[in-house]
């Protein structure tokens, strides 16, 4: 989903806490002091984000792996606020920040679909706070606008190593700490098409 800045919105983090749970139509991200409403996404966003759901939950269920896969409606801590991943897989009991049980603080890999209005803050600002969070393990982009996976994985050495997908023969593979998970970008990008040539791909 898009983020969209709203005017003299400066707050704590009670604040906003306080006033997200109490929202009932739309979801907002929190930095620094400053809320942003999560607006619609574009029909290849939801294409993506559905196919990811349900192929790597699927995966999970078959491999009967402890890993699972949250979808957007859970907000997840960050250094400078909170956020609300595109998908967020788990694969240890899940910790949350104070009692609401609302708030992760424990994930293992995020997902994030690229649009033009997120993409720069995804892999800059949005990326350095994800670092941060000391469960991470890996960190994926997918672009929405062709064919194309970034995959940034923790190494030992605490180094961020990167990996790039372009073509629907490549398999993204996700090192998990209870199972490998494997995903063909043919079953990433299934019934998504493109604006440039009006093509989908499907299996």
């Amino acid at each position: 989903m898009t983020a969209q800045p709203k005017e003299n919105n400066k707050m704590t983090p009670a604040e906003y806490l306080a006033m997200e749970r109490n929202a009932l139509d739309i979801k907002h991200e929190f930095f620094d002091g400053e809320i942003f409403a999560m607006v619609g996404a574009r029909i290849n966003h939801i294409r993506i984000n559905a196919n990811l759901t349900r192929e790597l939950g699927n995966r999970f269920k078959n491999n009967k792996s402890s890993c699972e896969v949250l979808p957007n409606d859970m907000r997840v801590k960050i250094e400078a606020g909170y956020v609300y991943p595109d998908i967020t897989i788990l694969c240890e009991d899940p910790e949350f920040e104070g009692n609401e049980f609302d708030t992760l603080i424990n994930p293992v890999v995020i997902i994030e679909i690229l649009s033009k209005s997120t993409e720069a803050f995804d892999r800059g600002k949005k990326f350095n706070f994800y670092q941060a969070i000391p469960t991470l393990q890996e960190y994926v982009l997918v672009s929405q606008d062709e064919y194309r996976v970034e995959q940034f994985t923790r190494s030992d050495e605490d180094k961020w190593e990167y990996r790039s997908y372009k073509n629907t023969e490549q398999v993204l593979k996700l090192k998990l700490k209870s199972v490998d998970c494997e995903l063909p970008l043919s079953e990433i990008y299934w019934d998504v098409k493109f604006e440039s040539n009006s093509t989908s791909h499907k299996n």
